[in-house]
């Protein structure tokens, strides 16, 4: 279902420190613009199964988020290609694209539209979503007034609504209070169960083994190991 070939993410960096696009333009043209490249990708290959559940491990900066933003066509890599077959739902940073000015009820629609689904299914799925985020009255209330533990429990309703083929998770089951999280892990279990093809980045390492049948792990962009759940786990452990 995934297919990452040799995939690198270069950025690049300035150091000086430009007030205006005047001033960029012509420190620009004298050659004065100093850059210094950062890999935030350097080299990664792998695949994934279909119906597999894919781990990605690693400190903070390792990489994880940028490899899962490729995989979901949002970043373009430096170098190497990524094939995904199929459906592609990412849930990277929930609630991007709400407006904080419209009511619950209209970023049910405006935040579905952006994540691709149509206007007659967010109709259909309205009730669900909103019973799913435990909103209630809320729901009609401007987003300004929300708490960010809210906004972030209707994003993550709005997000699992779909049955992809491949779903791409970055640690969205911290989403609301225990008891909302429990729900959330649990409507995470019967997406895979359906059989989707799930990349799921997790600092917590007894979730990523309850959850995966692989693990990669990361380090400073590069590709430290990847193998069975158990053993990369332990040896994730014994390094930090």
């Amino acid at each position: 279902m995934i297919k990452v070939e040799n995939v690198s993410v270069c950025y690049r960096m300035s150091f000086d420190r430009v007030k205006s696009i005047k001033e960029y333009l012509v420190q620009k043209l004298q050659g004065k613009i100093g850059y210094e490249e950062f890999w935030a990708l350097k080299d990664v290959s792998f695949q994934v199964r279909r119906g597999e559940v894919l781990g990605i491990v690693g400190h903070n900066g390792a990489g994880k988020s940028t490899l899962l933003k490729v995989i979901s066509g949002i970043l373009k890599p430096t170098g190497g290609s990524v094939q995904v077959k199929g459906t592609v739902v990412p849930m990277l940073e929930l609630g991007s694209g709400f407006d904080f000015d419209l009511t619950g009820r209209e970023n049910v629609f405006l935040n579905g539209a952006i994540l691709g689904y149509s206007e007659q299914f967010l109709k259909e799925k309205y009730q669900e979503i909103v019973d799913f985020s435990e909103l209630g009255q809320f729901i009609d209330v401007p987003l300004r007034n929300y708490s960010s533990g809210m906004v972030m429990r209707l994003a993550f309703s709005i997000a699992a609504m779909v049955d992809p083929d491949v779903l791409i998770v970055d640690e969205i089951l911290a989403v609301g209070d225990a008891q909302f999280q429990e729900k959330s892990k649990k409507r995470m279990l019967e997406l895979m169960s359906g059989g989707a093809t799930v990349l799921f980045v997790s600092h917590s390492i007894d979730q990523i083994r309850e959850m995966c049948d692989r693990v990669l792990w990361l380090e400073h962009g590069e590709m430290k190991r990847i193998g069975r759940t158990e053993e990369v786990c332990c040896a994730y452990e014994h390094n930090r």
